[in-house]
């Protein structure tokens, strides 16, 4: 049963250790000690296989602490492994002088703290063998003293036939550091046979990048005669291939006639160390990029600081529109998609900066060596004009481009955290300014931070001190000039702000949950007055309503559209559901599977902002919608001729041919107008007929049975009563 002292002041570096013991391997007893004092009580009466210290301890320090061990009855030979934060050589030269083994720095990593305790209990086992092996022999030599001399030679036979069994390099040596004995392994790592290694010195057979400390280690132990010390290092092989080693020396008395000398016992421990890189290199790395994680961006961020060498900045890059790409090509799209960006990145970043991936489609660099900030926006620049260029993907240009928050240190602080978020507020500032753009952090940029949670605060509170209106603007049958239908539209009366647009806390409404109860809200409130309306006899009217990504993928929506219908008594057909096109793209079985359901109810679909996603026939021909809507920038530049009206042409010319509704969203002018019927456009909608209005306006608009009285082209529209 393996026994393991721990000796710390600090409760909590005891339990962190003691637990990190307990795992070394299955039944491990712990001892804690709160003092060294205590702890060398406890070593009066029990036998540790391996002693955890701190250094800096009140009363006695980690060195002191050895130098009693080490003379103690039950401490000489055992394994010490010493913590301590001190990055100076000094402490550790004081404390391997003292006696210990071996060496770790606070704060402790877990994996290296298991993996060298149990590293030197192996040793201790070995040695422990290898010296209970000698006592037997020993025992042997004792049985007839007239067989003494036989019982000798046999005994250091069998020594050295199980010394050459051991998978290690073990070899003994003079004061003068000269070969005396060297083992079968030893011997054909170096290419060479024992014998011809004898009288050697050790340094001229074994090529180690350690050579100076194994000198000071031989001294050090040749003065504490019993003391063990271990430490690792790289040993060139007969081939010139490196290899690691777990080497401990301890002194060696009678081996060599009398004569003080080292014994020296190497393990290979290359595969472990190759081991213990790669799940560093894992755990410090992107496994999609193979950039630096947020781990290792905030160590190295803190040496950046910790050196004090001068400006340095943080540039935090967001992707823009990557989620549209993501929900239209799927992970594995834009998998494809951060691995290009990450290549243009490296291409940008000059060597010796750090480029880290820190979530899904933000990256961040460590600018270093500036001495402005115009340093900065440079690179900054450069990095936007790079993402800005359309991206190759299966033989198709995507474009995305990119909207970076930039920080400064010392100036705008020397906290890791602090500086991310810095750089984060003054990236979402960037993005409130138009994005594929930048912008420094200032700090007003904390007031608008505030801001942020302040709204998120009042949505909360919004649904149920009944804040939400729904103003509507009509749709007009472009063939009859009559109103046929109506988008409904969420306001927010905002106490304090006044009438709120949905685009100031929809994101914010998506990212908390909140969309689907306000969703469910404004679904409820548009079918109640749609029915309204047409019970005062408006005729047939078609109300639409928006549909959020986060709300459609609700498992409920289908029974929450159906219960809607049945409790406020709106005919199926007379309700349009619209959709964005990166929505329907998203989870593609899925989507196919609820519009199915959705038109089984007998509602219609219709997909919203058409042309300015990842329009495809495919989709338009394996889902079940009824209405294209063309997106408000095809029609904001359209007159005869120009490249906006081929695009609404050809999406109209789609449209016609698939059997689709066509609805032109925007249009604020008779120029917009006349060119719009001069296609088999269906229905229109914009300023030019009306504003949103609140229910009542609409309901009076409704009340004059209005009919627009559309001109040939260049003409104006009119609009005539119908009594």
């Amino acid at each position: 049963m393996t026994t393991i002292l721990i000796v710390d002041d600090r409760s909590t570096n005891r339990n962190i250790y003691s637990r990190l013991a307990q795992a070394i391997e299955e039944g491990a007893i712990v001892h804690a000690s709160a003092s060294p004092h205590e702890a060398l009580d406890w070593l009066n009466s029990s036998c540790p296989d391996l002693i955890v210290t701190d250094f800096r301890m009140p009363g006695m320090d980690g060195a002191e602490f050895t130098r009693h061990v080490r003379n103690s009855k039950n401490g000489a030979d055992v394994p010490v492994i010493v913590i301590t934060a001190y990055d100076d050589r000094a402490f550790r030269l004081q404390a391997l002088e003292a006696g210990a083994t071996d060496f770790l720095r606070s704060p402790v990593d877990h994996y290296e703290f298991t993996t060298r305790a149990r590293n030197l209990l192996k040793l201790q086992r070995q040695q422990q063998i290898i010296k209970g092996r000698a006592r037997a022999l020993e025992q042997q030599l004792r049985i007839s003293e007239r067989s003494q001399a036989e019982l000798v030679r046999n005994s250091r036979k069998a020594l050295a036939q199980v010394i050459d069994t051991v998978p290690a390099m073990i070899s003994a040596s003079d004061e003068d550091g000269r070969i005396v004995f060297v083992n079968a392994y030893f011997a054909e790592f170096v290419n060479a046979t024992p014998g011809s290694l004898l009288g050697r010195r050790i340094n001229d057979v074994i090529r180690s990048d350690q050579s100076q400390l194994s000198k000071n280690i031989d001294t050090a132990v040749s003065r504490n005669k019993g003391e063990a010390a271990s430490f690792e290092e790289q040993i060139a092989d007969g081939s010139g291939s490196q290899r690691a080693f777990l080497t401990t020396k301890t002194s060696l008395r009678e081996f060599i006639g009398g004569v003080t000398g080292i014994l020296t016992t190497s393990i290979d421990i290359t595969e472990r160390k190759q081991a213990e890189n790669t799940l560093r290199h894992i755990g410090l790395h992107d496994t999609l990029t193979d950039l630096p994680n947020r781990r290792m961006l905030y160590e190295r961020v803190q040496q950046e600081i910790d050196a004090d060498q001068g400006l340095f900045a943080l540039l935090l890059i967001d992707l823009d529109r990557f989620k549209s790409v993501n929900d239209a090509l799927g992970h594995a799209g834009g998998d494809r998609i951060l691995q290009q960006v990450t290549s243009r990145l490296v291409t940008c970043v000059p060597d010796g900066n750090l480029i880290a991936r820190m979530s899904g489609d933000e990256f961040v660099v460590v600018h270093t060596g500036i001495n402005v900030a115009h340093d900065a926006e440079k690179l900054a620049r450069q990095i936007i004009d790079s993402l800005s260029a359309p991206f190759l993907l299966d033989g198709s240009e995507l474009k995305i481009g990119c909207t970076i928050g930039v920080t400064l240190s010392p100036s705008d602080g020397r906290d890791v955290e602090k500086l991310l978020r810095y750089a984060d507020l003054a990236m979402y500032q960037a993005k409130a300014e138009g994005r594929n753009t930048l912008r420094f952090y200032s700090p007003d940029l904390e007031s608008s931070s505030v801001n942020t949670i302040s709204l998120e605060t009042d949505l909360l509170k919004a649904i149920s001190h009944e804040q939400f209106i729904l103003h509507y603007q009509p749709k007009v049958d472009l063939g009859t000039g009559s109103i046929v239908g109506a988008e409904a539209l969420l306001r927010w009366m905002r106490p304090d702000f006044g009438l709120t647009s949905p685009q100031t806390f929809i994101d914010i409404a998506e990212e908390t949950g909140l969309i689907n109860e306000i969703g469910a809200w404004v679904l409820n409130e548009a079918c109640t007055q749609a029915a309204a309306w047409q019970s005062l006899g408006y005729g047939p009217f078609q109300i639409a309503v928006n549909l959020s990504p986060v709300q459609f993928f609700r498992q409920d929506i289908v029974q929450l559209v159906g219960e809607t219908l049945e409790r406020t008594g709106l005919r199926p057909e007379h309700l349009e559901l619209e959709l964005t096109e990166g929505s329907l793209l998203k989870d593609v079985e899925r989507t196919r599977l609820t519009l199915q359901q959705l038109k089984q109810l007998g509602v219609r679909i219709a997909i919203d902002d058409f042309g300015v996603g990842y329009s495809s026939l495919s989709y338009l021909k394996n889902f079940a919608v009824d209405t294209l809507k063309i997106d408000r920038s095809f029609v904001f530049n359209l007159a005869d001729g120009t490249r906006d009206e081929a695009i609404v042409r050809a999406i109209i010319s789609l449209a016609e041919s698939l059997g689709l509704k066509v609805v032109a969203e925007g249009v604020e002018n008779n120029l917009q107008l006349g060119c719009l019927l001069s296609h088999p456009c269906d229905e229109a909608q914009g300023y030019l007929f009306s504003r949103p209005i609140p229910a009542e306006a609409f309901g009076t608009l409704m009340l004059e049975r209005p009919r627009y009285l559309f001109p040939k082209q260049g003409g104006r529209l009119r609009k005539a009563h119908i009594t």
